[in-house]
């Protein structure tokens, strides 16, 4: 696996996780009070970073962003539930993808 492809993975990974945490909690916080939902936002950051090196994912930073959907940042289980099934089943991916190369390189390289 090239550099840029090993940081675009661990980044968006990365991303994948807080966008869970964030999942998590706004889930936990559904019938709190004035409790307003949020996002993680990285797929655009990266997707621009990865154009110009692995040196730019590096400095990609997920963000955690106040949800605009909903009324009043409220939150929406169905969403949140939609969100964590999706995230895990991104995050499942890529952890497979990385399994692989990393079978692949054993394999090519004898072990070593």
């Amino acid at each position: 696996m090239d550099a840029l492809s090993a940081a675009t993975t661990l980044k968006a990974l990365d991303g994948l996780s807080l966008r869970a945490e964030a999942a998590a909690r706004n889930i936990a916080n559904a019938q709190t009070p004035n409790y307003r939902a949020v996002r993680v936002s990285f797929e655009a950051a990266l997707t621009a970073a990865a154009a110009k090196g692995s040196g730019a994912v590096d400095a990609v930073q997920p963000r955690v962003v106040p949800a605009l959907d909903g009324l009043a940042g409220e939150v929406r289980l169905d969403q949140e539930m939609a969100t964590a099934t999706s995230t895990a089943l991104r995050y499942g991916a890529l952890i497979d993808i990385l399994s692989r190369r990393l079978q692949l390189h054993s394999l090519v390289s004898g072990g070593r």
